[in-house]
């Protein structure tokens, strides 16, 4: 219904999601300016950084465009709206997700997509089968990733009733730091990044994998293989937090 609707003026459709684009196309006309002083940044060339920026977009492009209207949940808790989807025969979770979905978010995903295209056309990468299924395999788990931070923020709107800041600190703010190259944060944030709020698994380490880099933090080379199992793992604890807190609503009330 909301993708019908919006398609109605298609004029408007397309004016938004260029705009989308363009937004997101300032992030990368900074590291561009960047590149235009420097020839390395933390030891990594334009393309490389371009093709950590473009991994980190197109993650965060599809997980914002399938689960981005969970931030609004807290609204719903606040105006005792969710009440409603829990009489209706479908999952309260699709009915959130699917709320007032926004196409516009195609834009974001799309000048990602372009980045990654054109970084692809500039690494000079030794492609191997498992180095060209890691391509595809890092885009799905990081989006499955960031997906399992708006599904936990979402949650946590149940009791706070309006933490979609904090919610987006672990979402865009995760996808900003994975879009530089890891060598340019502290040791001990990095350490983090891998072991405690696991955004470098959408990004950093199946790319450093593909590029033929180090691992940060000294680890195996088999952990750039890791990612699809720790976006299962983060997303089971979110599915979790989800249910703990769907159960804890008590509609609203002063």
């Amino acid at each position: 219904m909301w993708s019908r609707s919006t398609l109605t003026y298609r004029v408007s459709f397309l004016m938004t999601v260029v705009g989308n684009a363009c937004m997101t196309a300032l992030d990368f006309a900074t590291i561009a300016i960047i590149f235009g002083h420097t020839r390395t940044l933390g030891g990594f060339t334009l393309a490389e950084t371009a093709f950590l920026y473009g991994s980190s977009g197109v993650a965060i492009g599809l997980a914002d465009l399938l689960l981005g209207s969970l931030d609004g949940l807290g609204r719903r808790v606040r105006d005792g709206t969710v009440d409603a989807l829990l009489v209706r025969p479908v999952p309260v979770f699709a009915q959130v997700a699917a709320d007032r979905f926004a196409l516009r978010r195609l834009g974001r995903l799309t000048q990602a997509g372009v980045v990654l295209v054109w970084s692809l056309t500039r690494l000079n990468v030794a492609w191997t089968p498992g180095t060209a299924l890691l391509l595809p395999v890092m885009a799905v788990s990081g989006a499955a990733i960031f997906g399992a931070f708006y599904t936990a923020g979402a949650a946590l709107q149940f009791r706070a009733g309006d933490a979609a800041e904090v919610q987006n600190s672990f979402t865009y703010g995760g996808s900003t730091m994975t879009q530089y190259p890891p060598t340019l944060f502290a040791r001990e944030l990095v350490r983090g990044a891998v072991f405690v709020v696991p955004v470098a698994f959408v990004n950093w380490m199946p790319a450093l994998r593909i590029l033929g880099r180090p691992e940060p933090l000294g680890l195996p080379g088999w952990t750039g293989w890791l990612s699809p199992a720790v976006a299962v793992a983060v997303c089971a604890l979110a599915g979790l937090a989800w249910r703990a807190g769907l159960r804890s609503y008590r509609s609203t009330g002063s």
